[in-house]
């Protein structure tokens, strides 16, 4: 089985209204080119570098049902990037997945507490791996510092998932494109699945100068087969690229390279 799928690399701003018209705007892009799953980034919602709490919503508030809606209109599934409320008043950071009959979330397990940004002092971390079926194709979901991590890609794997969503907002500095890139491909590597990495653009890519420590995104989103290999990069601007995925290369390169089969940890 083959899945169109499109990285939908943006860059949001601080108001989540203006935000949706980007994804409208990506959404209809990808159900033309006749994308099944339209994939964009961490924090689709908002971007970082503002105060979360007072815009975040909850999973049946305007946010989601509008993205809801442009699932549902087009006829694709859309994964997007949110912060919903909690009761300690942080956030959790969504991402909601909605279309082709899927209506789920998951909440980013791994915080970005690293290179002197601390996301858990404003978000509060999930606990559960979420793996949905698409059409027959099984899809675990992770966000951004959660690439870091192989042991979510092998559970994820464990559960059935064949493709791996990473949306992102990965943050600018040296060696961070790529730590992203190497990550990446490595985590393919790990769970032999598909890997599809949607980050932020790079704002200085439409003439927005970041500020702050907040992680805003530098772009090259990515998809990596299940050998690690690169299937299709964009650079550093806002694009919408669709890539074919093809399910029976997952089975191929699990049964050369078996690596979850042969662990001992």
């Amino acid at each position: 089985m083959v899945m169109r799928t499109a990285l939908c690399q943006i860059v949001s701003g601080p108001d989540p209204k203006a935000n949706l018209e980007l994804v409208a705007d990506d959404v209809r892009k990808a159900a033309e080119a006749g994308a099944d799953l339209a994939v964009f980034p961490e924090a689709t919602m908002a971007c970082f570098g503002i105060k979360l709490g007072p815009l975040a919503e909850p999973l049946d508030g305007p946010w989601a049902t509008e993205v809801r809606r442009l699932a549902e209109e087009t006829g694709i599934a859309v994964v997007a990037g949110m912060f919903t409320p909690t009761e300690d008043g942080r956030v959790t950071n969504t991402l909601l997945i909605t279309g082709r009959g899927l209506d789920t979330s998951y909440d980013k397990i791994h915080l970005f507490d690293a290179f002197g940004f601390a996301e858990s002092n404003t978000v509060a971390p999930g606990a559960q791996p979420v793996v949905v079926d698409l059409d027959g194709t099984k899809i675990g979901l992770t966000t951004c510092y959660d690439v870091r991590f192989p042991g979510l890609f092998t559970t994820l794997a464990d559960q059935g998932a064949s493709v791996i969503v990473t949306s992102a907002s990965w943050g600018s500095g040296e060696g961070k494109r790529e730590q992203w890139e190497l990550l990446v491909r490595a985590r393919a590597l790990d769970s032999t699945s598909w890997v599809v990495a949607c980050g932020q653009a790079d704002p200085r890519s439409i003439g927005r100068e970041p500020s702050g420590k907040a992680p805003t995104g530098i772009g090259y989103s990515l998809v990596a087969t299940p050998l690690g290999q690169v299937h299709a990069q964009l650079a550093d601007a806002p694009e919408v690229r669709v890539v074919d995925i093809d399910a029976a290369a997952v089975d191929q390169a699990r049964q050369a390279v078996p690596v979850l089969a042969n662990r001992r940890f």
